[in-house]
């Protein structure tokens, strides 16, 4: 069982001149999942090597389990500080994938060529795909194989309007994931700001926030159990 987990190379807030980039909680909790049921991991990303880490993850009151274990982890610290470049991944080479989100993921894997077409590849072969939170927007500029919406008509989750407000950034995000997803015909739903909320669809399993990282997560080492029965 090989699992591809990519994360956001991009590090700026917009024009806040803040930074941003992955939320450690929505890496930390999906990798423990997929190593603690004895996955091979690879963690890839746009630009390769060290991702940026969204600074606020990482206050104190942002810590989980799985943020605290991964401290004490320097073997998962020197894998995530060095991302394999997306460009050097094959989809052939995994039976699942996973994109932890962030708010960096807005800006670059949702134009990321690389990645649209990985997500492009892996759906067609009928492979698990999770993701996460603000991960989700990734799938923005997917394509189905006549050329259409990738996400229109499917049953999938994101962050929310209201959660994008209550952290006062619907003004500084490129776009709002529940409008765009709604914007193309997907069936957008959501439960409660902050809460564990997970939306399959076949193969896809879309999380709502960072509390809903470690279901995704589970949901997908389900597919691929299922997958090998």
């Amino acid at each position: 069982m090989k699992i591809l987990i990519i994360l956001t190379s991009h590090s700026q807030l917009g024009s806040t001149g803040k930074k941003t980039g992955f939320w450690l909680e929505e890496f930390t909790s999906p990798y423990y999942v997929f190593k603690d049921a004895g996955a091979e991991l690879v963690l890839a990303s746009p630009q390769g090597g060290q991702p940026p880490l969204d600074p606020k993850s990482d206050d104190p009151d942002a810590q989980t389990d799985s943020t605290r274990r991964f401290k004490e982890d320097p073997d998962a610290q020197q894998q995530l500080a060095n991302t394999i470049p997306l460009a050097q991944i094959n989809p052939d080479d995994f039976d699942a994938v996973f994109y932890s989100g962030g708010h960096g993921p807005l800006w670059d894997l949702t134009n990321d060529p690389h990645s649209i077409r990985l997500i492009e590849q892996v759906t067609q072969d009928q492979k698990p795909l999770g993701l996460v939170c603000h991960a989700p927007a990734v799938l923005k500029n997917v394509k189905t194989p006549e050329g259409g919406s990738f996400v229109k008509g499917k049953h999938v989750t994101g962050f929310s309007n209201s959660e994008e407000e209550g952290v006062q950034l619907t003004d500084v995000v490129p776009f709002l994931i529940e409008d765009e997803f709604k914007a193309q015909g997907a069936h957008y739903e959501k439960g409660a700001d902050w809460q564990s909320f997970t939306v399959k669809e076949g193969l896809l399993v879309t999380g709502q926030n960072p509390a809903s990282s470690e279901a995704v997560a589970e949901h997908l080492l389900k597919l691929l159990s299922q997958r090998s029965a």
